[in-house]
């Protein structure tokens, strides 16, 4: 399976508009190649380089199966099923790393489950979608962006 976006090449600078300092905008994403019997994707945005330990940007779950993409500012969208992030929001929340703590590498990762639906609670947080997600795993592709202040 594989993940790109036609904004940031993998393991290059993700574009300030999909920042803190821009327009906090979830980046556009697209994929392919995901085996037979995906039921549905889970889409994971995590920060391992913040100084508290991973920090957990974005979580979309119970993408259907025929989803090939996600359009630059998809999480704007409420229909979607999105978890809290550790900004202790709904949805996405761009590359806010503190100032002159170096570049911070952005994972954006795509998980293809075997199921169709995941039983998260009303306020589930990027985590606890992360923690049934692998649960369900069938395959994963990641795309790595980074950022500075």
């Amino acid at each position: 399976m594989k993940l790109v976006s036609n904004a940031f090449a993998d393991k290059a600078a993700i574009p300030r508009r999909f920042t803190c300092d821009g327009e906090n905008l979830s980046p556009p994403l697209q994929w392919s190649g995901a085996p037979a019997g995906t039921q549905s994707f889970v889409l994971l945005c995590d920060d391992p380089d913040a100084p508290a330990g991973t920090w957990h940007h974005w979580a979309v779950y119970d993408l259907p199966p025929v989803l090939t993409e996600l359009a630059d500012g998809a999480a704007q969208n409420m229909k979607m099923k999105q978890a809290v992030n550790d900004f202790r929001k709904v949805g996405y929340g761009g590359p806010c790393p503190p100032q002159g703590h170096g570049p911070h590498h952005y994972h954006f990762r795509l998980l293809a489950l075997s199921t169709d639906h995941l039983p998260a609670k009303a306020g589930a947080s990027c985590r606890d979608i992360e923690r049934e997600a692998r649960q369900h795993a069938i395959a994963e592709a990641i795309l790595v962006g980074s950022y500075e202040r």
